[in-house]
């Protein structure tokens, strides 16, 4: 399938206005709701370890860091259960010993000497959360490193920060991985992306879960429409590629190609469409999205980008609907058709 082309001079207009646009009609006045966002940094408490403390240290860190401790230990960097001090010790005193984990530490602390930026931008976002949606509870936030092995995690009243994650899409680590984290993942391991992939992460799983899987092409789209929906409101001045995790060529191509897009997704029937085998093409990480454009420059991911462009040109038509009541809207169908949308 061959997908027209506009004129460059009124394409870049368009691809300049959205990528500055920042739904200015949406914005609210935050200042008075009482949240600081501070991020603590276990990487460093970490960095005390010594092969005669860590039986000390494991009983402080259950202690201080509760469930957060428990999930990294056994989970993160499989050590082993803080309950039996004497093998995590074991474990940890040659885990501390290694060159790898010396360089990875010496990276971390590189890049990240301190997290104010990040602090600032999750204060502003769960500071939006909260005027949306008052009752949320804010969990802590607390940054780690356990050699790749997770990069957001959610557990019982705490987020994760892996920064061994985020060191920056040309950082030398990233390469060896290659054959369990691609390139088209790895380079969105930036700093700038800590905050939209909390925030995301938030979104999903504590504030709106996709209960259902087994469902329609359609109803894909329009729950993650509504999870980004929602991330333009708590980020208003975030760009929006870097919301969907899109390369500014992706985003210029999915603009380029909306209308095309929505016209692929009519013609193949795929909107009603529930096999996921056949679906998932359209919903998943991916480099490209096979069948669409030419020599693999398409942009994946386009059910959720067209899903967001539906809910909230929604949105747009029925300004008396708040974030709230838009998650109780359970049918996509009417979403759909109250937005009006028509490819654009």
């Amino acid at each position: 399938m061959k997908l027209k082309t506009r004129s460059s001079q009124s394409y870049l207009f368009f691809f300049i206005v959205t990528l500055i646009s920042c739904r200015s009609e949406q914005r609210v006045d935050v200042s008075h709701i009482g949240l600081e966002v501070s991020i603590e940094r276990f990487d460093k408490a970490l960095d005390s370890l010594q092969p005669d403390n860590i039986i000390q240290k494991n009983r402080e860190w259950l202690r201080h860091y509760g469930f957060f401790y428990v999930d990294y230990m056994k989970h993160m960097l499989e050590a082993g259960s803080p309950g039996d001090s004497v093998q995590l010790a074991a474990v940890l005193k040659e885990v501390i010993a290694t060159d790898d984990y010396k360089a990875l530490k010496s990276s971390v602390y590189a890049t990240f000497p301190d997290l104010a930026v990040q602090e600032a931008g999750l204060t502003d976002a769960f500071r939006h959360l909260k005027y949306y949606f008052p009752d949320i509870d804010v969990p802590r936030f607390i940054a780690f490193f356990s050699g790749f092995a997770v990069q957001t995690p959610i557990g019982q009243d705490y987020i994760g920060i892996g920064l061994d994650m985020f060191l920056g899409a040309d950082a030398g680590f990233y390469p060896a991985l290659r054959e369990s984290i691609p390139h088209y993942i790895s380079r969105r391991f930036t700093p700038e992306n800590i905050v939209p992939r909390v925030v995301e992460g938030f979104i999903r799983e504590e504030l709106y879960p996709q209960d259902e899987l087994d469902v329609s092409l359609l109803q894909h789209m329009i729950y993650h429409g509504k999870v980004l929906h929602i991330m333009d409101r708590v980020m208003p001045d975030m760009a929006d590629s870097l919301k969907i995790g899109y390369t500014s060529q992706q985003w210029e191509w999915a603009n380029r190609f909306e209308r095309d897009i929505w016209a692929w997704f009519l013609q193949e029937k795929l909107l009603y469409e529930a096999d996921y085998n056949r679906i998932q093409k359209y919903l998943g990480e991916a480099p490209f999205t096979p069948e669409l454009g030419e020599r693999n420059e398409s942009a994946p991911k386009l059910g959720v980008f067209i899903g967001w462009n539906i809910v909230n040109k929604y949105m747009d038509r029925h300004p008396e609907t708040t974030l709230q009541q838009l998650l109780t809207i359970a049918d996509a169908q009417t979403v759909l058709d109250g937005s009006r949308y028509r490819g654009k």
